[in-house]
């Protein structure tokens, strides 16, 4: 679909997505497009023609327990909006695909196989002036049978406790204010943890560090270079983490998915579950 030398065929770009409109528009559900924004009034305002609009917070989380969806509430939700276990699903979103990544990684924990990103997320899509609607899609019920969970690609409190005695590499992506403990949230966004700080142990590269200006993603010779800096090539378990675990799963998107490191999970409970644990180890200060 797009041409690279990324280890999967797992990104797709703008021009294929507005190549496939009408298949996308559809009610057959081979192809099912969908934007993933925190906040859906953009989505009302203007979307990719076809494209499902769904609320990360409100309708991929659990709130009340702070969790991925369970595998009956996943399929509830795919089915009800036309999407199959064998439907073609690209993901886009807002953030530079914060949380289309996240969605992505959740797709994968449940067994779907084929699922894709947009390259370049939403802004991308409205920057270079691609069709868009206001129009809501209207697909016809279907039943959407997941599979999984597939826990190989999700780190527990554990598995960082294990990290942590084994040194194995920890991937902090959140800003270098977070990661020195001198704030607990980005701006303007909710604080989640009691105390400020980072795993011992991680290193800190931003999320952004993966992708271009744009919010493409960057090439996998820059991205395999960029890690293998840090000393992450692959080898041994890698865990990434951020506040909530969306700006992670871009980390982990990079790293399981374009570099094809196998081993690389991704800590949903992030800073916000580690920073509220009573007993667990933080550290405090900038980057070596």
């Amino acid at each position: 679909m797009s041409e690279s030398d990324y280890a999967k065929d797992v990104l797709v770009s703008a021009d294929w997505v507005e190549e496939h409109l009408d298949e996308f528009q559809s009610d057959d559900p081979e192809y099912r497009l969908v934007e993933v924004d925190v906040d859906t009034e953009a989505y009302d305002e203007a979307h990719a023609p076809g494209a499902i609009g769904f609320n990360w917070e409100t309708q991929l989380q659990d709130q009340t327990q702070r969790d991925i969806l369970t595998k009956d509430d996943f399929e509830d939700l795919m089915g009800s909006h036309g999407i199959t276990d064998d439907s073609t699903v690209v993901l886009y979103g807002d953030n530079s695909n914060w949380f289309a990544a996240y969605t992505y990684w959740q797709f994968k924990y449940y067994g779907h196989d084929d699922v894709k990103l947009m390259d370049g997320g939403r802004d991308y899509w409205l920057d270079n002036d691609y069709p868009t609607t206001d129009d809501v899609p209207e697909s016809s019920a279907v039943e959407y049978n997941a599979s999984g969970p597939r826990e190989s690609i999700r780190a527990y409190r554990e598995d960082v406790e294990n990290a942590i005695d084994r040194g194995l590499p920890l991937v902090d992506v959140r800003s270098p204010e977070e990661f020195s403990g001198e704030i607990l949230a980005p701006p303007g966004l909710q604080e989640t943890a009691q105390r400020g700080g980072h795993i011992p142990g991680a290193q800190n590269i931003s999320w952004a560090a993966v992708t271009n200006d744009d919010g493409t993603f960057k090439s996998h010779g820059e991205i395999e270079e960029l890690y293998a800096k840090e000393g992450i090539d692959g080898e041994g378990t890698t865990i990434a983490y951020c506040r909530i675990g969306e700006r992670s799963s871009v980390a982990w998107f990079a790293l399981h998915e374009l570099l094809g490191y196998e081993d690389t999970i991704n800590y949903d409970g992030s800073w916000t579950e580690w920073g509220n644990l009573v007993g667990a180890p933080v550290e405090k200060g900038e980057a070596d």
